[in-house]
């Protein structure tokens, strides 16, 4: 997956942090993770954030930078980002904290440039939250080119959404992830009605998406494309964390559809590499290489 001639330029854009884990810091932030992951799959992954001028910023930025990230995060006056991480039978319950550096996200012009040059640019709801990282959000949306793949990740975090910026940004993507719990929110905030599969594929239609991934954790996943549904069941793994592993999901899928891979092996992919992270601590993980073929 990862020898294709053409090297992909793949944003992740949003929040950056530390996830503050039981047993210690580690770098975050789904974009991060996102970027990170399609870097290992073969693509120039960069990461459009911000951070504070502060110890846990330098640290972020130097991470970041040892990872091979490509970086375009801005430095601004607010305080660098930390999330308490909590988790429950491995999975994570995120205590997150507002005025942080990643709520006003300005683009850099090395960004504005990167993006103009963009094959695919995942964001979220989460960064949104604020009037500031959404309008660049928006803005680093309108940058892209035509033919650049715009992921939206819906993320629900806490009370960190409404209906019309879910709407919005649905309205800009082209692809779409979202899982389980994440329908059931959605059914609520639009008032639809009908199975899971039903409301994806409604929801596919309503907003004209190439792709959309459904994720329902041990249960398996769906990924819907034009006039093909793929359904792969989950890896019986020993879990060590799920932190990240919807983030290398995405990554991977996204990497699939530009090298133009069919359906069903671009999910098999996805699902074997998010597999994997589950097995590991953190969201960030150097992947095998068998895994990256």
């Amino acid at each position: 997956m990862n020898n294709s001639i053409k090297k992909y330029t793949v944003v992740g854009m949003g929040e950056v942090l530390w996830d503050m884990l039981p047993t210690g810091k580690v770098l975050g932030g789904a974009p991060v993770n996102f970027a990170y992951h399609a870097m290992q799959l073969g693509a120039v992954g960069v990461a459009i954030s911000a951070v504070g001028d502060d110890e846990l910023g330098r640290e972020i930025m130097n991470t970041v930078n040892e990872k091979g990230i490509r970086n375009c995060i801005a430095i601004n006056k607010y305080p660098t980002s930390t999330v308490g991480v909590t988790l429950k039978e491995g999975k994570p319950e995120y205590t997150i904290y507002e005025n942080v550096a990643w709520d006003f996200i300005e683009l850099l012009p090395e960004a504005i440039q990167v993006l103009k040059e963009t094959d695919a640019v995942c964001f979220g709801t989460l960064a949104q939250r604020s009037w500031v990282s959404h309008e660049s959000i928006i803005l680093a949306l309108k940058l892209v080119p035509d033919h650049c793949l715009k992921v939206y990740d819906i993320n629900l975090r806490q009370k960190y959404y409404s209906k019309e910026l879910i709407h919005e940004s649905l309205s800009l993507a082209n692809i779409f992830k979202i899982n389980d719990d994440e329908v059931e929110i959605f059914k609520e905030l639009f008032g639809l009605e009908g199975s899971e599969t039903q409301i994806c594929e409604k929801i596919k239609e309503t907003y004209s998406l190439d792709y959309l991934a459904l994720t329902k954790g041990e249960s398996g996943s769906y990924l819907f494309g034009n006039d093909e549904v793929s359904f792969v069941p989950t890896p019986l793994v020993k879990v060590e964390d799920t932190v990240g592993a919807g983030d290398s999901f995405t990554s991977a899928m996204v990497m699939g559809i530009l090298n133009q891979r069919p359906l069903k092996e671009i999910h098999q992919k996805a699902v074997e590499i998010s597999a994997f992270v589950c097995t590991q601590k953190g969201a960030t993980p150097a992947i095998p290489a068998e895994l990256l073929k």
